[in-house]
């Protein structure tokens, strides 16, 4: 087992609130597309925003990150007042894919990161990068009644796994942890990218 490595030093504050604001912005846009209430678009957007980190949490034994520090659940607020006062037509589905992406390779290498930083082994540590970077989207999709991204062939969680693989190798190899998040969230959003360019997919079940 890998000793506990620190969380990526600089910046790992501002990519968790990216990841954070991406994230309640597509739950908000899950709720204003169904025409709901300001209060819903508040809900959808702090669910999904925190959704995957508060699992991952509670999974490594860390105390939940958004109960201890009153600026995530601000900025997912104020990212559906955001959204509620502003036209549709100004977040387009093209745009916000563009953005999930970078919300979801930098949320996933954050993740793995923080569960080494509380001594977990290197493989459950990987699948704490993609439990933060997905069970968000998840949740929001069930409650908005779509199918959930864990039913979709797309590559979407195959882009967060690389990522939080990459990171937990990489660190494992020796790799300082800044160059380690780095290179491993370039390569999950390099994925997710090619993705939705050329509508890369996993083959299905015959």
């Amino acid at each position: 087992m890998i000793p506990p490595v620190p969380l990526l030093p600089t910046a790992a504050p501002w990519l968790d609130l990216a990841g954070l604001a991406v994230f309640a912005t597509s739950g908000a846009l899950a709720a204003a597309q169904r025409r709901q209430t300001l209060v819903t678009l508040s809900f959808f957007a702090l669910i999904t925003g925190v959704g995957g980190g508060t699992v991952r949490d509670l999974l490594i034994g860390a105390p939940v990150f958004w109960v201890r520090d009153g600026k995530v659940a601000a900025l997912c607020l104020i990212v559906a007042l955001l959204i509620w006062m502003t036209p549709r037509r100004w977040w387009s589905g093209a745009a916000l894919d563009w953005f999930d992406a970078v919300g979801l390779a930098a949320y996933a290498a954050y993740g793995a990161a923080k569960a080494l930083k509380y001594g977990v082994p290197p493989v459950p540590a990987a699948v704490m990068g993609v439990v933060s970077a997905c069970v968000g989207g998840i949740i929001r999709d069930v409650l908005a009644g779509e199918p959930s991204i864990l039913m979709r062939p797309e590559l979407y969680v195959t882009a967060a796994a690389l990522a939080s693989a990459s990171f937990v190798t990489l660190t494992a190899l020796g790799l300082d942890a800044t160059t380690a998040g780095l290179i491993a969230a370039t390569a999950g959003f390099a994925l997710r990218a090619a993705a939705i360019r050329w509508k890369l997919a996993l083959p299905g079940y015959r």
